[in-house]
């Protein structure tokens, strides 16, 4: 049978979005931390400097929670996936999608603020 055709349940489906939520859920609160620290870098900033900071902060933290709410829905496809042979593949890489796009929305959010 093809292994894209198998339906067949999968006793070990839950593997690979356990690990990835109890891996994703600590990075995503961790950035989410060091997100709302960030304003903190410009306490001794000077007005232009602070405007600037203050005005790429401001776009940048609703990108930043946006960018979490597609790390969520992610970790969502990885449950939701029928849990059949045929989506094991799809499911890991689900799976390891999660963490990767946590570590990209910190990414963009460090790249968005104007840092004094």
């Amino acid at each position: 049978m093809d292994q894209d055709q198998d339906t067949s349940p999968d006793r070990r489906a839950f593997v690979a979005p356990l690990i990835s939520t109890l891996l994703t859920l600590p990075m995503g609160l961790v950035a989410l931390f060091f997100v709302g620290l960030s304003p903190m870098a410009c306490d001794s900033c000077g007005d232009a400097a602070s405007d600037r900071f203050d005005a790429s902060y401001d776009l940048a933290f609703p990108v930043f929670n946006t960018g979490l709410l597609l790390v969520l829905a992610v970790l969502a496809v990885c449950w939701a996936l029928p849990w059949q042979r045929r989506n094991a593949a799809r499911r890991v890489g689900f799976s390891l999608l999660a963490p990767a796009v946590v570590v990209l929305d910190y990414v963009v959010f460090a790249a968005i603020v104007d840092w004094p």
